[in-house]
């Protein structure tokens, strides 16, 4: 008898499911990949992450990597559930957040209003004391006032305050001493400082993520701390790692006293995943697209390289210019178009789907819950693109009648027929996706046509092909456990760290010399600092980036620095790579001289990630995979019969043509007229669009 062991769980927090995957591996070392879904349970996430663990018939007491992927920080944001919390910074800045940027999305709209800063004035407070961009102390700390500033806060009911003092990046001192005498003064209040988060110039931008970071501190680390209990309870003793944004976990010490590194914790899991499947088959150039049951998030990858940013923003939309978080993010677009969008008709009678989601509770019409308005969902079941016997895996009822009751609603609305306005519905919430990936493509000088589209979430098989189509793209990839993708990408994730330091350096052939004193000197701090923690420094990896613009210019672009040391070669060669780069983004080159801003220094180590493990081939004959046959309503390619396959029986090798619908437990995938289906050696599913694309 083969005796497995479970040693690999990651759990996934959505807006709508929580998603596991995890990995048995037998004595002979072979592997056994796992997955389970659940409905996600506000507020108290921690039910959904256990409640998924006894759904896979996982025995916690076997696991000795949990790695936790949450909302928690997302939704205190948009939600506004956050702590009370306070700022206090240097004299004469309270202001910082109420000035913002004089960015406008629309310069035309007299209505415009800035959004509100999350701390208002009265809880803003300022400090004597200077430090120079130089680094250099112009005026010392005075802190005879900071006992009355706390006292008012108390008053207040402020549970968290936030320190983010002027060029604190150059020099921490004025910062700690402030932190020490909060906490000497006031011990159980929270507190968060901006050099603990990043060490970037932009005061806005810095003063928002620390003020960001304090206003989630107490709910994540109570939601983190509830999380940890509630698994050790059940006898884990294994290494608890959260997932964060830039695409790395990090331990759980680290996670709860900077939470704001989770703002997009699951979206950057997904898009890891995707990258580390392209590694695995040869596919280097990617365009990765999530379809939840609440959002889409695309990213793209070249070479292999998901794209780190440290100028995100939250809530931007074309009436708003939302909020920075000036910390590591995977570079994604994020748009509210998911299986559970819901459908409405304008005051103009015009169709729109989204950006508002039924969510898991009621959820769609068809989970039959209590919903009432159509979905994308709703719309894909009258298409019969989703099987109404196999309604997320058989697990649920399809109510075919109140969502034939609910696109009814829309449609009657429109003066269509109820078919017609759930086409509608799928060729909308299409191009909402569509859109969306043109951002992260043509908008930033990439062709489409030049990669592979990675489609995966519960929604990524139903509407891959035809985005595909519509953007020229000729290959789409439905991976092994779609659904739950996102989730194996935190089973094959490193420890990783992102360190930003800023440093204004002309590139000259002279430069070279400083430039790997500073690299040094973060190489040291880093290892350190894992040693710490427990990580070996034979395990600790870096990659170099330098932020680089044309002198005086506002904004920089990232390079990558592949010789290290740097020689007076190797800058040249830097130089030319950022031409390339900024030509790329920008479209032009200027022959003015270059200079670096700061440098971006990425920190891994290798903590027992997985291998990717191939099938074992099966027979070819895809008669014996058939479910059987049914009319599917492929929106613009009409109405055709369609054979529909069982995912799980698929084996390496097999292949066969459109139109077809590949059904699995989590997902379902619309193969169309003339695709060319392939099931590859890791058990992927390859689409071949050929004439059907328009590229």
């Amino acid at each position: 008898m083969t005796v497995r062991s479970i040693v690999r769980v990651a759990t996934d927090v959505g807006g709508t499911f929580t998603d596991m995957a995890f990995v048995e591996v037998s004595e002979d070392g072979s592997q056994v990949f796992k997955t389970a879904k659940t409905d996600t349970t506000p507020p108290n996430f921690e039910k959904g992450v256990l409640h998924v663990l006894q759904r896979g018939g996982v025995d916690i007491k076997q696991v000795g990597f949990l790695a936790h992927g949450t909302t928690v920080v997302i939704n205190a944001l948009t939600e506004r559930k956050g702590a009370i919390t306070g700022l206090i910074t240097t004299q004469g800045f309270r202001d910082v957040l109420e000035i913002a940027r004089g960015n406008r999305p629309d310069f035309f709209n007299l209505k415009y209003k800035k959004p509100a800063p999350f701390v208002p004035r009265f809880l803003r407070r300022e400090i004597p004391g200077r430090i120079t961009y130089r680094g250099e102390e112009r005026t010392p700390l005075d802190l005879t006032g900071l006992s009355k500033i706390l006292d008012d806060f108390r008053q207040e009911n402020v549970t968290a305050i936030a320190v983010c003092l002027l060029h604190s990046y150059t020099d921490s001192k004025h910062e700690k001493e402030v932190v020490n005498a909060i906490k000497e003064y006031w011990p159980e209040v929270s507190v968060v400082a901006s050099h603990q988060i990043n060490r970037e110039w932009r005061e806005y931008e810095r003063t928002n993520t620390t003020v960001f970071s304090a206003y989630v501190q107490p709910i994540a680390e109570s939601y983190l701390s509830g999380l940890e209990e509630a698994i050790e309870k059940d006898g884990f003793a294994g290494n608890l790692y959260v997932m964060q944004s830039n695409c790395g976990v990090d331990n759980l010490s680290q996670s709860k006293r900077i939470p704001i590194t989770m703002v997009e914790s699951g979206p950057a899991s997904g898009v890891l995943a995707a990258a580390e499947l392209g590694k695995a088959i040869g596919v280097p150039n990617i365009i990765a697209l999530d379809i939840g049951g609440t959002t889409a998030k695309c990213s793209l990858i070249e070479n292999s390289e998901v794209k780190i940013v440290s100028d995100y923003w939250i809530e931007k939309t074309p009436v708003s210019s939302g909020y920075p978080v000036m910390v590591p993010v995977v570079d994604i677009v994020e748009i509210g178009n998911g299986g559970g969008s819901i459908a409405w008709v304008d005051e103009f009678d015009k169709l729109h789907v989204g950006p508002q989601s039924a969510g898991a509770m009621p959820g769609p019409a068809a989970y039959g819950k209590g919903g009432v308005d159509a979905t994308t969902t709703d719309a894909n079941l009258i298409l019969n693109r989703i099987n109404p016997d196999y309604f997320c895996g058989g697990e649920i009822n399809a109510d075919v009648k109140a969502a034939e009751n609910a696109i009814r609603g829309i449609s009657d609305q429109l003066g269509l027929k109820a078919n017609e306005a759930a086409r509608g519905i799928i060729r909308i919430a299409n191009n909402n996706m569509t859109n969306a990936l043109k951002l992260v493509s043509l908008n930033r000088g990439y062709d489409p046509r030049d990669f592979t589209l990675v489609a995966f979430g519960g929604g990524g098989g139903l509407h891959a092909v035809a985005l595909a189509s519509e953007l020229g793209i000729k290959n789409v990839i439905i991976p092994n456990g779609a659904a739950v993708f996102s989730a194996w990408g935190m089973i094959m994730s490193d420890l990783r760290r992102d360190i930003f330091v800023t440093k204004l350096v002309e590139l000259e052939q002279d430069s070279a010399d400083i430039l790997n004193k500073l690299l040094s000197t973060i190489e040291s701090e880093a290892v350190k600092q894992f040693e710490e923690e427990g990580v070996k420094s034979q395990q600790v990896q870096f990659r170099y980036l330098a932020k680089m613009r044309y002198q005086n210019q506002e904004h920089s672009v990232e390079v990558d620095i592949t010789d290290r040391p740097l020689t007076s070669q190797s800058i040249v060669q830097l130089e030319q790579d950022f031409h390339n780069v900024y030509e790329r983004e920008y479209t032009y080159q200027l022959k003015t001289p270059v200079e670096i801003v700061g440098m971006h220094v990425v920190v891994t180590a290798d903590i027992g990630k997985l291998e990717i493990t191939k099938m074992n081939p099966g027979k070819h004959d895809v008669r014996l995979k058939q479910k059987g046959k049914r009319m599917v309503d492929y929106a613009q390619e009409g109405i055709h019969e369609a054979a529909i396959y069982d995912g799980a029986l698929l084996k390496a090798g097999t292949q066969f043509a459109g139109p077809a619908i590949i059904e699995d437990a989590g997902s379902t995938t619309v193969i169309h007229p003339d695709n060319e289906v392939k099931i590859d050696e890791y058990g992927n599913i390859h689409i071949n669009l050929g004439e059907n694309s328009n590229g």
